[in-house]
């Protein structure tokens, strides 16, 4: 089987996990290969399974990324399955949770083109509505029109469409959860703080999950979850899924931030005991 990555991580290390899941599935048995998705000279054909790990890369090439993913499926098992990755590359996945009758963060979506349309009632985020890692995230205050619009007019000149969302202040406060899922059924959770500080500009570095630590999710957080899980068109298997949770303005409760169904980080050096389930779930989809 392949662990699929990206060729900074295979520099970098920065995926402290991958190595860790290659000796564990290595420790059972399976032949494991490391690879970049974009190596020319990977024989996808080769392999029983094909896994999605940390190709964090992709949003810079999003057509290249997509179309290796249809290419691959056709060749082999690939998970999470082609249709789910083109599907969830593109965050406008939320209008289709938001229809199901999942509550989402409120988002306006500007392709190139669109009358600029920004609020001006409090402070807001600007994003790509394809993007990883925070790229080309930023936070704006009431009143920081022009700045908002030149980040706009930044993405639009790489052909971006921006995402434009109110900000809930109570990330401050309560974070992010993300409650990982794998072979359909959860396996742990963690708590984030927030990304976006005031001040800090779309194009600077960020930390992508900082201030990280266990969580125990509550009730009312995993049924959430699982509704967005199940709002997923052609109900399809997933091997891998998580989902990011925010509380909403005092009385809306708990919305979905994202549902990061194509390479998620799974946060297993903070769950080293969930090391072995994963294992387990991914020689299962090998067959």
């Amino acid at each position: 089987m392949a662990l699929v990555t990206s060729r900074p991580q295979l520099e970098t290390g920065l995926d402290r996990d991958l190595p860790e899941l290659a000796r564990s599935l290595g420790a059972a048995g399976a032949e494991v290969a490391t690879v970049a998705w974009d190596d020319p000279r990977a024989d996808w054909e080769r392999f029983d399974l094909v896994v999605i790990r940390s190709a964090w890369d992709y949003s810079e090439r999003l057509a290249e990324f997509v179309a290796w993913a249809g290419r691959v499926a056709r060749l082999t098992v690939l998970a999470n399955p082609a249709s789910v990755v083109r599907w969830n590359t593109d965050k406008r996945y939320l209008e289709a949770l938001e229809t199901a009758g999942v509550p989402v963060v409120p988002t306006r979506y500007l392709a190139p083109g669109d009358p600029l349309e920004i609020p001006d009632d409090g402070a807001f985020v600007v994003k790509p509505a394809s993007g990883a890692g925070a790229r080309y995230a930023g936070r704006y205050e009431k009143g920081e029109y022009e700045a908002a619009v030149r980040h706009i007019e930044r993405m639009h000149a790489e052909g971006l469409t921006a995402m434009v969302q109110p900000y809930m202040p109570r990330i401050d406060e309560t974070g992010e959860r993300a409650l990982v899922y794998v072979g359909g059924r959860f396996l742990h959770a963690v708590r984030k703080g927030a990304v976006l500080a005031p001040g800090t500009a779309y194009d600077d570095a960020k930390m992508p999950h900082p201030d990280l630590r266990t969580w125990q999710p509550t009730p009312a957080e995993l049924a959430l979850a699982e509704r967005a899980l199940a709002a997923v068109p052609g109900t399809p298997e997933l091997l891998y899924a998580r989902v990011d949770l925010i509380d909403g303005a005092e009385g809306d409760g708990l919305l979905v931030m994202e549902l990061e169904l194509v390479e998620p980080n799974l946060f297993l050096g903070l769950h080293p005991g969930s090391l072995s389930a994963v294992t387990e779930e991914i020689l299962v989809a090998a067959g």
